[in-house]
Order: structure tokens, then C-alpha cells, then sequence
């Protein structure tokens, strides 16, 4: 099969605009294409596609979609590439299409940009049924012509590592036991000689003094496990590194302060940040990044035993702080103090962490963008260029001290793990909490709740999760990797 793209015309004579693949592919086939696109009525609008079959030997099947207007670029309005999202969109349809057909192969035309179509097409046609007997048909695209294969084939890495992320998350909470979403990281990166993965047990967080993890870990028989990654892709090993940071809660049930049943089952996605930042290290490795990166994920299940903490009871972080546990449901938080006490070991350029924190950030801003909370406009500048890029949009998020007072304001210990109004500026009383754990001067906190699963509000992705921002994160690594070398 062949998938190629057509503009939107900009007179109004309604001729089809192709792309370079499109044109080449009509003036073989003697004009057959735009022949057929004319006589099947209006043009094609933006993700729209036609169908033709027979018009070649060597692609009996031909989708034709549509990329909406030539030559748009940034859209200010829309904090986003529209190009290259009308690109990606367009390509993954038209790959559904295929995969609709049962064509096992389809040849993608790069459309002007081989690395968003292959995002595209790889992003588009992901699907997790491990556990289906009955599997959609396997569609193979590569891309059409050889102009853009390096372009193409970053695409498809990116691609990949986001959908490394879907899978992690979307796998049932049986099936990725923090444990086991350790190994498979680890079995992710075997390949790498400049990659060494730590799969830290319970004895070591214990000798590590991280009270705030184990407390919410000791309620489920799982054993909680602190991953640590360390990828040395710098010529010089002892350059400053990034650090990720990733909330790995594999099921998180609400602990004592239940959560209501409806909609629990999602909470085996709890673990996004973890399965973001990783994949995100996973594909900078497999890119060769040129930068060291550091990923730290403390893994653990938050259940409702006897052994499980109560509200109002007090913890103590790794850095010597205490916190009064009001809410049990607010564990995220207690992972990530200690992890980000951790963190601060390494002298590391920029920490940055990512979590399933806070339902408010999804009443915030729902699934447009990843909320970012940070004391570094620097750091702030990297993540919204780009994520300009890759459409998987970042917004930045006050951490004033309006709401630091809200967490320190605590009865029994140093903070509380809510703000003491409550449901009131949730997901910024979360990030003043996390703060209170921090000392490093380029720190960004990335609440990914509103934007861990897709219904049908990013075209390219399929239903269930979706990943994000993994490759947001992946090109702002690669953004930083420039900076050092310039």
C-alpha cells in the first residue's frame, strides 16, 4: 500500500495540491491520480481521506488524506508546529486505513517532514492487545523514497519511545508489578554498553532513609523497588547530568482514603511518570544523545492493608523533614520527596521530574497540556521549545508562595501532604509540597494527570494511554545536548 498526502487547495478551482511523492506517483501512473481525486467530488479536507485501488502494480492500494493548508508552520495561538501535527495526523489515518485493509506493508510518503510522518505512522497504528487472542493485523510503514530515511528513522525512534510509555502503562497492575516494570526497562537498555541500570530492593531504600516512600510501599505485600538509571552519553563521563525523575505507583488504590471504584482500573497507569522519563531515557540512548541522563523511579504499590498508612500519620523524608499524612490517596508526593532528595546527589544541570500527581491538574487544563511547575526559566524556556515541536504541549504553572503556606501550615509536622484548603489550587499546593524537597536552582515538576490517557483528543493516538509528553522530554534532552556542544 501507499499513503500520500494532498493540500488543501488555496484557489478556488478546488485542483489537488500534492506533495512532491504525490506528484511523482501521478505522473507515473499518467495523470490517473488527479483524474480520479476530481471526479470523486470536493477536495480532500484536513485528515480526510480516498481510496483507490488498481491504479499501479507495485501498490495495489493507494490512500490518499489530507494535510490541510501548504507551508503553515507555528501557530501562536496553538502553542504548537500545525504543520507538522496536520502531518502527523494525516499519516496516521491514512496507516489505520491500510491496517483497515489488511495490507501487512505500507510505503509513507515523508509529506515534507519524514520525521513527523513517521511519528505518525508509528504512533497511529500502536495498539496494546498482548493479551487478545484475536490481534489486528500487523502493518509494517516505511518510508516512500529514500530522500529523508535519517529523518525518517529518528521519527520512528521517537515513536517508539513513546509507545514504550503506552505499553508500560496500559499493561495491567498484575502484569507491571514494580518489579517487573523494573526489568523490562532494564531489559530495554541490555544493548547499551554506556548504560547501567541499578535495580535498587527495600533494604537499600531502608539504608538510604527514605521514610516518605516505604510508608505508603508497607501497604501492599508487592516489595517496592528504587530504579535508578545511568546513561553516559557525554564524551566526557563526569559532565553535570540531567535527572529524571519519574512517580512509579504500578496500582494505586487510594491506600486507606480509598478512592470511589468507578474508574480505578486506570489507576494501573499511575506509574506514567516513571514510564515516561525511562522511555525517554531508553530513546535517548538508542538517538545517542550526546549528554549524560540520570533516571530515578522509586517503584511501589499504594493498597489498604493493616500494615498501611493512616491519615494523620507522620513520616519522615529522607532529608530529615517530617509529613503529616492526611490524605493517603496524596502518595505520589511522598515518593518523589525522597526521590528528589536523592536526586540532588549527582550535581546534576537541571532535575526534573514527571507524575500522575493531581485530578486538579485535568481540571486545570484537561488533556491540551502537561502543567509545569518550575523555578528556572531556563529550564521552562527548553521544555516549552519543545514541546512546540512535538505538539505535545507543556504550560507553565505558579509556584508562589501563597501556596507553600498552605502545606507548611501543619498541626502535627514540618508539611502537611494537602493544602489545608483542601481541593483549592490542588495541583500548585502539590508542587509547593514537592519544593519543600528541593534545593537545586533548576527544577521543573511536570503533573501529567490530565494528559495520561486519550479518548479521541490527539488524533494520532489511539484510545487508552497515551505516553506523554515522552517525547517532549526526549527532545528536550536533545535540545540541552546541543547546548553543551555550542
Amino acid at each position: 500500500g501507499l499513503v500520500l498526502g494532498v493540500y488543501s487547495s488555496e484557489k478556488d478551482d478546488g485542483a489537488a495540491q500534492f506533495t512532491s511523492a504525490g506528484d511523482a506517483f501521478d505522473r507515473l501512473v499518467s495523470g490517473k491520480l488527479r483524474a480520479l481525486l476530481s471526479l470523486c467530488g470536493p477536495p480532500l479536507k484536513k485528515g480526510k481521506t480516498r481510496i483507490f485501488h488498481g491504479l499501479h502494480q507495485d501498490f495495489p492500494s493507494v490512500v490518499v488524506v489530507g494535510l490541510g493548508k501548504k507551508n503553515v508552520g507555528i501557530n501562536e495561538q496553538e502553542n504548537w508546529n500545525e504543520g507538522k501535527e496536520n502531518i502527523r495526523t494525516a499519516v496516521a489515518v491514512g496507516c489505520r486505513q491500510m491496517q483497515d485493509l489488511e495490507i501487512p506493508c505500507v510505503e509513507v510518503d515523508p509529506c515534507g517532514d519524514a520525521q513527523a510522518a513517521a511519528e505518525g505512522a508509528v504512533l497511529g497504528l500502536h495498539e496494546y492487545n498482548e493479551l487478545k487472542q484475536k490481534k489486528k493485523p500487523v502493518v509494517t510503514p516505511q518510508l516512500h523514497g529514500s530522500a529523508e530515511s535519517q529523518a525518517w528513522q529518528k521519527g520512528v525512534t521517537y515513536a517508539e519511545g513513546q509507545n514504550l510509555a503506552r505499553y508500560l502503562m496500559e499493561a495491567p497492575a498484575n502484569y507491571i508489578t514494580p518489579i517487573k516494570f523494573a526489568e523490562h526497562i532494564e531489559q530495554k537498555l541490555r544493548t547499551f554498553s554506556n548504560v547501567k541500570v541499578h535495580i535498587r530492593p527495600e533494604s537499600w531504600i531502608t539504608t538510604q532513609e527514605m521514610g516518605a516512600f516505604l510508608s505508603v510501599a508497607k501497604g501492599s505485600a508487592e516489595p517496592p523497588i528504587f530504579l535508578e538509571i545511568h546513561y553516559l552519553g557525554s564524551a566526557n563521563t563526569d559532565d553535570s547530568p540531567l535527572v529524571f525523575v519519574g512517580k512509579g505507583v504500578t496500582f494505586d488504590s487510594g491506600g486507606i482514603s480509598l478512592k470511589p471504584s468507578s474508574g480505578m482500573d486506570a489507576m494501573r497507569a499511575d506509574m506514567g511518570g516513571a514510564a515516561t522519563v525511562c522511555s525517554a531515557i531508553v530513546t535517548a540512548a538508542a538517538l545517542n544523545l550526546p549528554l549524560n541522563i540520570i533516571g530515578l523511579a522509586p517503584l511501589c504499590e499504594n493498597m489498604p492493608s493493616g500494615k498501611a498508612n493512616k491519615p494523620g500519620d507522620v513520616v519522615r523524608a529522607k532529608n530529615g523533614k517530617t509529613i503529616q499524612v492526611d490524605n493517603t490517596d496524596a502518595e505520589g508526593r511522598l515518593l518523589l520527596a525522597d526521590a528528589l532528595c536523592y536526586a540532588h546527589n549527582f550535581n546534576a544541570r537541571a532535575i526534573v521530574n514527571a507524575a500522575t500527581l493531581t485530578g486538579a491538574m485535568d481540571v486545570a487544563l484537561g488533556s491540551a497540556a502537561t502543567g509545569v511547575f518550575t523555578n528556572s526559566s531556563w529550564l521552562w524556556t527548553h521544555l516549552y521549545e519543545a514541546s512546540i515541536l512535538t505538539g505535545d504541549r507543556v504550560w507553565r504553572m505558579p509556584l508562589f508562595e501563597h501556596y507553600t503556606k498552605q502545606v507548611t501550615d501543619c498541626p502535627l509536622a514540618d508539611v502537611s501532604n494537602i493544602g489545608k484548603y483542601s481541593r483549592a489550587g490542588g495541583a500548585c499546593t502539590a508542587a509547593a509540597f514537592l519544593k519543600e524537597f528541593v534545593t537545586a536552582s533548576h527544577w521543573a515538576h511536570l503533573d501529567i494527570a490530565g494528559v495520561m490517557s486519550n479518548k479521541d483528543e490527539v488524533p494520532y493516538l489511539r484510545k487508552g494511554m497515551a505516553g506523554r509528553p515522552t517525547r517532549t522530554l526526549v527532545e528536550f534532552a536533545a535540545r540541552l545536548s546541543q547546548d553543551t556542544h555550542n
